[in-house]
């Protein structure tokens, strides 16, 4: 995969381990960080085929311990964030209603 400005919402940094295989890994700042729209949308539907993503929030062992449990990029999801999507949901099913009646 080539990274560049116009992917988003892909982690930023993918490794493979040959003995605990991959690993796509995402850097937020603990004390203040927000998931980008791309990811928002992205990351859920990845969740779905099995794709694991973990997020660590400096360089210290306690961070890196986290490469090794289940993913963890949910417990940083904040609540917010699915009721944006949910609303937005609901203005592209009455466009979709609206486009659809005309």
């Amino acid at each position: 995969m080539i990274g560049n400005a116009l992917q988003k919402g892909i982690p930023d940094i993918y490794i493979i381990h040959p003995k605990h295989g991959y690993r796509w890994i995402d850097l937020k700042n603990p004390k203040g960080y927000e998931f980008t729209i791309a990811q928002r949308i992205k990351w859920p539907i990845w969740e779905k085929f099995g794709m694991k993503i973990y997020i660590i929030t400096g360089w210290t062992d306690e961070e890196y311990d986290k490469l090794f449990g289940p993913a963890n990029w949910r417990q940083y999801w904040k609540t917010k964030y699915t009721e944006q999507t949910e609303e937005l949901d609901q203005d592209l099913q009455e466009l979709f209603d609206e486009f659809k009646n005309d």
